[in-house]
């Protein structure tokens, strides 16, 4: 079914998380002038740099402030502000603010991938090619930057990536003689057989997660979303779609999921003591558990993501975040080189180094990142396994251009499922009437 609404300027809307924002989507074609790339020209960067100037950057990522001392270090005429304006959607509300009263704006600003696009959309931030970014795409691992560039623009650069492995607890696993599971078939009857041994054990935890699902429909090969301009597909009837149900609501049927929310107190303690027994996560977990579950230390390992197809190697991207440059930066040249420094060469180099997983190539292939020791999962070199689930994410994956309100309704419709007799299936076709209801009433052109 197709359904054509008018798209003209207007709001793209408050997405229930944040305030409303003046996002102008636009149906006809995209000039010079609106995506950025006749009016910018070529850049000087290295005549901006050595004027210098102040950039400020909004950003909750620890690993940055050491970015900041190294580019400053090699830049000195540059002063480069760190702010912390609040994590994800906090940030985006004061973000999108500051757009729309017209000031306040940082140079800089970090935008999670699957947030991006509402930005992109509304013409906020600025097409980084004409800078010269469309020439950094084969450095980039192949999830990444298919998050940041479309329809000929580049809206962002990746800063780092989250290409999903299965973490388990090898200790409980080899107590009850229970063997890694390859497949998520395999995985449905290691639940079973945990949850058999002692009912205190679950497989996992899983309350109802937007970016979780929407992960493991990606690594199905489900394709849910479509998004070319203001030209958007949501339809949660596919194949990869099916699979993702079918196989989750046994789980969910059996109550082999413990009903705990992750990040929360009960889920650290599940993790310390064993009876939440696997997480399927991002590259970038490994820090949480050497802060949050110490006590485990020795515990668990990482093995890589099941698979829905036996002999299969598809994998997908769970978290990650770009720098991106908003239209309203008082300094776009310098913006846009401290952009490059921290996404790029020794400022992407200095973040794997202080534990950021890695969107560039050559942090990925380098030897010293791939023998690296985890001490916490008994020395295991846990980036290999990393490393290999990047190289091999699907590169087609779309996010909705208004994908953080579609997210804020997830446990509004799909998350009934985990309280209630609504089946996965049932959910997810509330979640795709819901999201197609907004970006119709946003003025989008919305397949389904």
């Amino acid at each position: 079914m197709r359904t054509r609404t008018p798209v003209t300027r207007r709001l793209l809307g408050a997405v229930a998380v944040v305030s409303a924002l003046a996002l102008g989507a636009t149906a006809c074609g995209s000039g010079g002038t609106d995506d950025g790339s006749a009016s910018a020209g070529p850049k000087d960067l290295a005549a901006a740099l050595e004027k210098g100037g102040k950039v400020t950057v909004w950003a909750w990522e620890p690993t940055l402030k050491k970015v900041v001392e190294d580019f400053e270090k090699k830049y000195p005429k540059v002063d480069v502000e760190l702010v912390n304006a609040g994590t994800g959607d906090k940030q985006y509300t004061a973000l999108q603010n500051a757009i729309a009263a017209g000031s306040g704006a940082p140079d800089v600003a970090q935008i999670e991938y699957y947030a991006l696009g509402q930005f992109a959309i509304g013409k906020s931030v600025e097409n980084l090619a004409p800078y010269g970014a469309d020439e950094l795409a084969p450095g980039f691992t192949p999830g990444p930057w298919n998050a940041v560039h479309r329809d000929g623009a580049v809206d962002a650069l990746p800063m780092d990536s989250g290409p999903m492995a299965l973490f388990y607890n090898k200790k409980v696993f080899d107590q009850h003689g229970i063997a890694v599971p390859t497949t998520w078939d395999e995985y449905v009857e290691a639940a079973r057989a945990l949850h058999k041994a002692d009912p205190k054990l679950f497989i996992t935890n899983d309350t109802g997660d937007a970016g979780f699902a929407t992960s493991l429909i990606w690594q199905a090969g489900g394709r849910p979303y479509r998004s070319k301009g203001t030209d958007v597909t949501v339809d949660f009837g596919d194949q990869g779609t099916r699979t993702y149900a079918g196989t989750w609501q046994k789980l969910l049927d059996e109550k082999l999921v413990a009903p705990i929310s992750s990040w929360s107190d009960a889920w650290y303690k599940g993790l310390a003591d064993g009876t939440v027994a696997t997480l399927a996560i991002g590259a970038w977990m490994p820090a949480s558990f050497v802060s949050g579950v110490a006590a485990a230390s020795g515990d668990w390992r990482v093995a890589p993501l099941p698979q829905w197809t036996k002999g299969s190697t598809a994998s997908a991207e769970n978290g990650g975040s770009s720098l991106a440059v908003p239209k309203a930066a008082k300094n776009k040249e310098l913006a846009y080189a401290f952009t490059e420094f921290a996404t790029t060469g020794e400022g992407a180099s200095a973040r794997v180094a202080a534990g950021a997983f890695p969107a560039t190539k050559a942090d990925l292939e380098s030897p010293a990142f791939l023998d690296a020791p985890f001490p916490y999962f008994g020395g295991q070199q846990a980036n290999r396994i990393f490393a290999d689930s990047a190289r091999n994410v699907g590169a087609d994956w779309s996010y909705l251009p208004f994908q953080v309100y579609a997210n804020s309704v997830f446990n509004d419709t799909v998350g009934k499922a985990y309280v209630s007799s609504t089946t996965l299936t049932a959910g997810l076709n509330a979640w795709q009437e819901t999201s197609v209801k907004y970006g119709k009433d946003q003025g989008f052109t919305v397949d389904k």
